[in-house]
Protein backbone atom coordinates (compact mmCIF):
# COMPACT_ATOMS: atom_id res chain seq x y z
CA UNK A 1 0.00 0.00 0.00
CA UNK A 2 1.35 3.37 -0.75
CA UNK A 3 0.25 6.87 0.45
CA UNK A 4 0.96 10.67 -0.76
CA UNK A 5 1.00 13.34 0.64
CA UNK A 6 1.01 17.19 -0.56
CA UNK A 7 2.13 19.72 1.58
CA UNK A 8 0.26 22.82 0.11
CA UNK A 9 2.57 25.66 2.49
CA UNK A 10 4.88 27.83 0.65
CA UNK A 11 7.30 27.00 4.08
CA UNK A 12 8.47 23.35 3.20
CA UNK A 13 9.40 22.72 6.36
CA UNK A 14 7.39 24.06 8.78
CA UNK A 15 4.16 23.69 10.94
CA UNK A 16 2.10 21.77 8.21
CA UNK A 17 5.39 19.09 7.06
CA UNK A 18 6.09 18.32 10.62
CA UNK A 19 2.50 17.43 11.28
CA UNK A 20 2.14 15.64 7.49
CA UNK A 21 5.53 13.79 8.95
CA UNK A 22 3.86 12.58 12.12
CA UNK A 23 1.15 11.35 10.03
CA UNK A 24 3.26 9.52 7.74
CA UNK A 25 5.49 8.18 10.23
CA UNK A 26 2.81 6.16 11.47
CA UNK A 27 1.77 4.97 7.87
CA UNK A 28 5.38 3.84 7.88
CA UNK A 29 5.33 1.97 11.19
CA UNK A 30 2.49 -0.02 10.08
CA UNK A 31 4.57 -0.52 6.88
CA UNK A 32 2.75 1.40 4.46
CA UNK A 33 4.68 3.37 2.00
CA UNK A 34 4.44 6.54 1.67
CA UNK A 35 5.77 9.86 -0.07
CA UNK A 36 5.51 13.96 0.85
CA UNK A 37 5.46 16.11 -1.75
CA UNK A 38 6.28 19.65 -0.88
CA UNK A 39 3.89 22.32 -3.36
CA UNK A 40 6.12 25.16 -1.76
CA UNK A 41 8.17 26.99 -4.20
CA UNK A 42 6.27 26.14 -6.92
CA UNK A 43 3.09 27.25 -8.75
CA UNK A 44 0.10 25.35 -9.68
CA UNK A 45 -2.28 27.60 -11.42
CA UNK A 46 -6.24 27.92 -10.92
CA UNK A 47 -9.09 25.98 -12.61
CA UNK A 48 -9.43 27.76 -16.10
CA UNK A 49 -13.02 26.15 -15.89
CA UNK A 50 -12.23 24.92 -19.72
CA UNK A 51 -14.01 22.11 -19.42
CA UNK A 52 -12.22 20.27 -21.87
CA UNK A 53 -10.82 17.68 -19.26
CA UNK A 54 -14.76 16.64 -19.95
CA UNK A 55 -13.79 16.19 -23.80
CA UNK A 56 -10.65 14.82 -23.72
CA UNK A 57 -11.36 12.03 -21.13
CA UNK A 58 -7.47 10.95 -20.67
CA UNK A 59 -7.08 11.62 -17.01
CA UNK A 60 -5.29 15.10 -17.18
CA UNK A 61 -5.63 18.57 -17.18
CA UNK A 62 -5.48 20.28 -20.20
CA UNK A 63 -3.38 23.04 -18.87
CA UNK A 64 0.45 21.29 -19.12
CA UNK A 65 2.49 23.89 -18.02
CA UNK A 66 3.02 23.17 -14.30
CA UNK A 67 3.50 20.01 -12.09
CA UNK A 68 -0.69 19.86 -11.77
CA UNK A 69 -0.16 16.70 -13.69
CA UNK A 70 2.26 14.71 -12.24
CA UNK A 71 0.30 15.47 -9.05
CA UNK A 72 -3.05 13.19 -10.40
CA UNK A 73 -0.60 10.58 -11.68
CA UNK A 74 0.75 10.18 -7.89
CA UNK A 75 -2.64 10.54 -6.40
CA UNK A 76 -3.73 7.63 -8.91
CA UNK A 77 -0.96 5.39 -8.40
CA UNK A 78 -1.80 5.66 -4.66
CA UNK A 79 -4.20 3.96 -2.02
CA UNK A 80 -4.20 6.83 0.23
CA UNK A 81 -4.00 10.84 -0.38
CA UNK A 82 -3.25 13.16 2.45
CA UNK A 83 -3.45 16.61 2.20
CA UNK A 84 -2.06 19.69 4.40
CA UNK A 85 -2.49 23.12 3.96
CA UNK A 86 -1.63 26.46 6.59
CA UNK A 87 -5.15 27.98 7.62
CA UNK A 88 -4.67 31.47 5.55
CA UNK A 89 -7.30 33.47 6.41
CA UNK A 90 -9.72 30.90 7.56
CA UNK A 91 -9.20 29.04 4.43
CA UNK A 92 -6.86 26.39 2.50
CA UNK A 93 -3.75 27.55 1.03
CA UNK A 94 -3.53 28.89 -2.40
CA UNK A 95 -1.61 25.77 -3.96
CA UNK A 96 -3.90 23.18 -2.60
CA UNK A 97 -7.06 25.43 -3.53
CA UNK A 98 -5.59 25.01 -7.14
CA UNK A 99 -4.91 21.32 -6.79
CA UNK A 100 -8.41 20.46 -5.66
CA UNK A 101 -10.33 21.82 -8.01
CA UNK A 102 -8.07 21.19 -10.88
CA UNK A 103 -7.48 17.33 -9.70
CA UNK A 104 -11.39 17.29 -8.89
CA UNK A 105 -12.86 18.33 -12.05
CA UNK A 106 -10.28 15.94 -13.86
CA UNK A 107 -11.68 13.25 -11.24
CA UNK A 108 -15.31 13.94 -12.00
CA UNK A 109 -14.46 14.04 -15.97
CA UNK A 110 -13.08 10.91 -16.09
CA UNK A 111 -15.78 8.73 -14.00
CA UNK A 112 -14.97 9.77 -10.69
CA UNK A 113 -11.59 8.14 -10.80
CA UNK A 114 -10.02 8.97 -6.91
CA UNK A 115 -13.42 7.20 -5.80
CA UNK A 116 -12.32 4.65 -2.56
CA UNK A 117 -9.15 6.28 -1.90
CA UNK A 118 -8.81 6.78 1.27
CA UNK A 119 -7.66 10.99 2.17
CA UNK A 120 -6.90 12.64 5.19
CA UNK A 121 -6.80 16.57 5.42
CA UNK A 122 -4.21 17.63 7.89
CA UNK A 123 -4.23 21.54 9.04
CA UNK A 124 -1.61 24.05 10.71
CA UNK A 125 -3.05 26.88 12.21
CA UNK A 126 -1.71 29.63 14.83
CA UNK A 127 -5.12 30.13 16.68
CA UNK A 128 -8.82 29.34 14.82
CA UNK A 129 -9.83 29.35 11.44
CA UNK A 130 -9.09 25.55 10.91
CA UNK A 131 -12.55 23.86 10.74
CA UNK A 132 -13.21 25.90 7.36
CA UNK A 133 -9.98 24.50 6.16
CA UNK A 134 -10.25 20.74 7.56
CA UNK A 135 -13.98 21.06 5.75
CA UNK A 136 -12.52 22.63 2.65
CA UNK A 137 -10.03 19.52 2.29
CA UNK A 138 -12.84 16.83 3.26
CA UNK A 139 -15.33 18.21 0.57
CA UNK A 140 -12.65 17.39 -1.92
CA UNK A 141 -12.57 13.91 -0.72
CA UNK A 142 -16.25 13.01 -0.51
CA UNK A 143 -17.44 14.51 -3.80
CA UNK A 144 -14.53 12.32 -5.31
CA UNK A 145 -16.13 9.49 -3.27
CA UNK A 146 -13.29 8.95 -0.82
CA UNK A 147 -13.32 7.01 2.23
CA UNK A 148 -12.04 9.32 5.36
CA UNK A 149 -11.11 8.06 8.33
CA UNK A 150 -11.31 10.03 11.88
CA UNK A 151 -9.09 10.38 14.51
CA UNK A 152 -9.55 11.98 18.33
CA UNK A 153 -9.82 15.21 17.50
CA UNK A 154 -9.99 17.77 14.07
CA UNK A 155 -6.72 17.03 12.07
CA UNK A 156 -5.05 20.11 13.04
CA UNK A 157 -1.96 21.24 15.34
CA UNK A 158 -0.91 24.28 16.59
CA UNK A 159 1.55 26.73 15.92
CA UNK A 160 3.38 29.99 14.85
CA UNK A 161 6.78 29.92 14.07
CA UNK A 162 8.20 26.70 12.11
CA UNK A 163 8.58 23.82 14.52
CA UNK A 164 6.08 25.07 16.86
CA UNK A 165 3.41 22.36 16.19
CA UNK A 166 5.70 19.69 17.89
CA UNK A 167 5.08 21.50 21.08
CA UNK A 168 1.28 20.79 20.60
CA UNK A 169 0.75 17.43 22.71
CA UNK A 170 -3.08 16.93 21.57
CA UNK A 171 -2.09 17.74 18.32
CA UNK A 172 0.52 15.13 18.04
CA UNK A 173 -1.76 12.63 19.54
CA UNK A 174 -4.26 13.71 16.80
CA UNK A 175 -1.80 13.01 14.24
CA UNK A 176 -0.82 9.71 14.96
CA UNK A 177 -4.47 8.52 15.58
CA UNK A 178 -5.10 9.30 12.25
CA UNK A 179 -2.65 8.01 10.93
CA UNK A 180 -3.26 4.47 12.71
CA UNK A 181 -6.93 4.54 11.39
CA UNK A 182 -5.95 5.32 7.95
CA UNK A 183 -3.62 2.48 8.04
CA UNK A 184 -6.39 0.31 9.70
CA UNK A 185 -8.74 1.19 6.44
CA UNK A 186 -6.83 0.71 4.02
CA UNK A 187 -5.51 -2.64 5.57
CA UNK A 188 -9.46 -3.47 5.16
CA UNK A 189 -10.29 -1.69 2.18
CA UNK A 190 -7.34 -4.47 0.85
CA UNK A 191 -8.36 -7.37 1.88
Amino acid sequence: MHVVAFNGSARKDGNTAGLVRMVLNTLEQENITTEHIQLGGSHIQGCIACSKCFKNQDRHCSVKDDMLNQYIDKMLDADGIILGSPTYFANVSTNIKSLIDRAGLVSKANGDMLARKVGAAVVAVRRSGAIHVFNSINHFFLINQMIIPGSSYWNNGLGLHPGEVEKDDEGRQTMYNLGKNMAWLLGRIKD
